[in-house]
């Protein structure tokens, strides 16, 4: 006889599960400005300073990913405050509050630095396609990549471009997965990751000032402040709404999520590189087609197809938004119409420097800028710019009259003046060891 005892709550552990679910989902749905923005920071010229400190010192600049990821995190977080309080971007605020000549002089440094930037990477995917489909020359694949890289920003709005953009940073899964199709001591990783490992020569401090001036970018700063503006401009059209504690606990867990990501990846391609190429005394590697040919005959064919694919979509990914943030720097300074919201008809000057910005990244090789050339000016420009924007940076997000009773935390002060000690040592450094 069956028994008519009712089932206790026990027997049906779906609801919790389906609690689970959707507080996971509901996670899910706040990932948006932070995770692109971590994301976009591992571009193809990212990849390139990433393979170069492994392949020079093997597995002792690991530790570095512990470093720069709470101070990446707690600068775009105040990027992203300032974005959600003030609704407008970094340049608008600085136009609003602060000298003309100090927004001038940032932008003068800045939009060739992302341009050059822009090109690099173009360059890096139309090498790692020709290795793939080697018929085909690799400038065709750089003007295939540009048409589609316009086609697509142009073509389709801020909503579908932040979705697109998403899915693109699965992509980055892939550099998870090469240091496992290899051998791999993990007691020295974890070694090496915990136990930090110093040379006081000028090689190693060189690709230490590489690593901090590759992870904290100044065009991430302007993105990540004007998407943040973005993202409330589109929910105040539907209804008003403040400021509150959980829209700004849900930007950190969104800005904390992206900067651990954008770290993660290069802990893993730094490990590939170091387990790789370190060993096998490959030390030079100054492009990534140079990285992809050096692993295809050490690791295999998988993990060479793996590495190559995942350069092409890292551009995809970061393309977008080293042309998007140039765009609204000038839009913002010189207040024409903006968004990638908006079609073209009605923000032609903004689509217009996306265009140029690319077709110029695009025409460097016509004049003789190599992408190892690009990055280093690149770094030289960023390094400048880097500590006086973070001192701004900081000044903004504690000015109450900007930011009301949002201004910066104890904890984000701390480490923001951290970071500003040590790019301003970066930018020294590199200067140091151009000239």
């Amino acid at each position: 006889m069956a028994s008519t005892t009712k089932p206790t709550s026990q027997s049906f552990p779906s609801k919790p599960t389906k609690g689970k679910r959707s507080k996971f989902g509901r996670f899910l749905k706040t990932l948006g400005p932070g995770l692109i923005t971590g994301a976009s920071d591992d571009d193809p010229s990212g990849i390139v300073t990433y393979t170069q400190a492994g392949s020079q010192f093997g597995l002792a600049t690991l530790w570095t990913a512990l470093i720069t990821f709470p101070l990446m995190a707690a600068i775009q977080g105040m990027c992203a405050r300032i974005g959600i309080v003030t609704r407008q971007g970094l340049t608008g605020t600085l136009r609003s509050y602060y000298p003309r000549w100090l927004l001038y002089g940032v932008i003068v440094f800045t939009f060739p630095a992302v341009v050059m930037n822009i090109g690099a990477d173009i360059q890096g995917m139309g090498a790692v396609a020709h290795l793939l489909v080697p018929g085909i020359p690799a400038f065709l694949f750089c003007i295939f990549f540009t048409g589609v890289l316009i086609f697509v920003i142009i073509r389709y709005p801020y909503q579908k471009m932040a979705a697109f953009l998403k899915w693109l940073c699965l992509g980055l899964l892939l550099y998870l997965i090469v240091p496992f199709l290899v051998h791999q001591d993990w007691k020295l990783v974890f070694h090496r990751t915990f136990i930090p490992e110093v040379h006081l020569n000028k090689d190693f401090l060189s690709i230490l000032v590489a690593l901090l001036g590759t992870t904290i970018s100044p065009y991430l700063f302007f993105w990540q402040a004007t998407m943040e503006a973005e993202d409330q401009q589109h929910q105040t059209r539907r209804k008003k709404i403040f400021v509150n504690k959980r829209m700004l606990d849900e930007m950190r867990g969104d800005v904390n999520t992206g900067m651990f990501f954008s770290n993660l990846v290069m802990f893993f391609v730094i490990l590939t590189a170091g387990s790789v190429l370190f060993a096998a005394n490959i030390r030079q590697i100054d492009t990534v087609e140079q990285a992809a040919k050096a692993l295809k005959p050490l690791t295999g064919n998988l993990s060479y197809a793996l590495f190559t694919i995942g350069v092409i979509g890292t551009g995809f990914l970061a393309i977008p938004v080293l042309a998007g943030s140039v765009s609204y720097m000038l839009a913002e300074t010189m207040q024409f119409s903006m968004g990638l919201d908006k079609k073209f008809n009605e923000a032609r000057r903004f689509y217009g420097v996306i265009i140029v910005s690319l077709i110029a990244g695009l025409c460097m090789q016509l004049f003789g800028l190599s992408a190892v050339k690009a990055l280093i000016y690149t770094a030289i420009l960023y390094g400048l710019t880097s500590p006086v924007l973070i001192a701004m940076i900081l000044h903004i997000g504690n000015n109450k009259k900007i930011m009301g009773e949002h201004t910066n935390t104890r904890l984000s002060n701390i480490l923001g003046f951290v970071t500003l000690i040590l790019m301003t040592a970066a930018a020294v450094g590199l200067i140091w060891f151009e000239v």
